[in-house]
């Protein structure tokens, strides 16, 4: 720890003769181990009032239920002070479910929830409770099968070079062969710039903007409009293994970008009014790269299941169970017929634990799928709120 501090007052030192000025920062705490990522709560303090119809939150526990019967049968979680079996799980959906579609007044369902399950708070970041929201979409790009003028700019299918290791129950390491010995995968800046993927027929389809290109990449999945009107969804199939980097906050530690641009909307309009060779200059500061795959669905997790919008979270699975209820307390901001933001308010709501994300790490991180469309754009791109998450598990 001490070695870590004085790394830690090392960095900002150069940071701040670097920029030229003296800026405090608060040193941050290393995050609790994943066996401390969850505490005990009093379930009967807490009122489970959900802010949404409970047909979407059903279809999510079929979902989750379905992970539990196939690809997630054999795992196990740590939750506090014990190991739950995937059985055990599943044993947990369906009772929840049980409840949540009987006759009883509402009242009672809560009462009963209170009462039959165990309630566990994530710890957050900093062991105090407080966890950070965002949020993601399904973002709909213009695109061609073939390459034309317009259409020059490819979504690529997993190259058949890449080699992927399972180092740990939550860790892989991709890599590529080279000369006989493993070499880190491809970067962004290889394949955007140098173009070393091109001609290998690897190309899935072809999309005409790339800062949407970048927002699908961002988002893991999308539909692309083709000119016929017909439209077709791409889903995360791998990625290059190598480190997300934010590509807005290295723009703005650069002081290359003010923060009035710095939302999501914002810093889209922004790369917008730069040539392609800036675009591409700049989004090359995040190495991680994503690969495709077309799917004839809804937009598919990590677990293999469709996520259903307003039900399902990505959260970091080496803390919090893959496939399991939760339940949220945050803000959400509320839009005019423009999709402008004129305020936020209070909201909760049960949720599913169903997907990941490379931007997704630690106990206090959470990001919320809010669908398809404008509306869900523009609520994802301003969802930035300190809130609770807390998850059940059947007593």
């Amino acid at each position: 720890m001490k070695l870590l501090k004085i790394y830690f007052l090392l960095t900002l030192t150069v940071m701040a003769l670097a920029a030229g000025c003296a800026k405090k920062e608060a040193f941050r705490p290393e995050p609790p181990p994943p066996e401390k990522a969850l505490v005990p709560a009093d379930a009967r303090r807490m009122d489970f009032v959900d802010d949404l119809d409970a047909e979407s939150l059903l279809l999510a526990i079929d979902r989750s239920l379905r992970y539990y019967d196939g690809a997630g049968k054999n795992q196990t979680f740590q939750l506090v002070d014990r190991k739950v079996s995937a059985p055990r799980m599943k044993e947990t959906l369906i009772a929840f479910r049980e409840i949540l579609a009987s006759d009883i007044p509402v009242e009672q369902k809560k009462k009963r929830i209170a009462e039959e399950f165990l309630l566990l708070r994530a710890a957050g970041e900093n062991g105090d409770g407080v966890v950070l929201f965002t949020g993601y979409y399904e973002p709909l790009l213009e695109g061609s099968l073939t390459k034309t003028e317009k259409y020059k700019y490819p979504l690529y299918r997993p190259p058949p070079d890449i080699v992927v290791e399972k180092i740990s129950k939550h860790e892989t390491r991709i890599s590529r062969r080279e000369d006989g010995r493993l070499v880190p995968y491809y970067s962004r800046r290889e394949i955007d710039v140098d173009g070393v993927l091109q001609g290998r027929g690897l190309e899935l389809i072809w999309v005409s903007d790339p800062v949407e290109l970048n927002s699908l990449h961002t988002q893991g999945s999308g539909k692309i409009r083709l000119e016929d009107g017909k439209v077709l969804t791409v889903s995360y199939a791998q990625n290059n293994g190598r480190p997300f980097r934010s590509a807005t906050q290295n723009l703005l530690d650069e002081n290359r970008l003010d923060r009035s641009d710095a939302s999501y909307r914002g810093f889209k309009a922004w790369l917008k009014g730069k040539s392609e060779k800036e675009i591409y200059e700049i989004l090359s500061h995040n190495e991680r790269y994503i690969f495709f795959r077309f799917v004839d669905r809804e937009p598919v997790g990590s677990l293999g299941q469709p996520v259903t919008p307003h039900r399902s979270i990505a959260t970091d699975p080496a803390y919090f169970p893959q496939g399991a209820p939760a339940f949220i307390r945050l803000r959400k901001p509320v839009l005019d017929e423009d999709y402008r933001v004129v305020r936020r308010v209070e909201f909760s709501r049960f949720v599913l634990n169903q997907d990941k994300g490379s931007a997704i790490r630690g106990p206090g991180r959470v990001d919320l799928f809010c669908g398809f469309g404008p509306e869900a754009q523009a609520t994802a791109g301003s969802l930035k709120e300190k809130g609770e998450l807390f998850f059940l598990l059947l007593k």
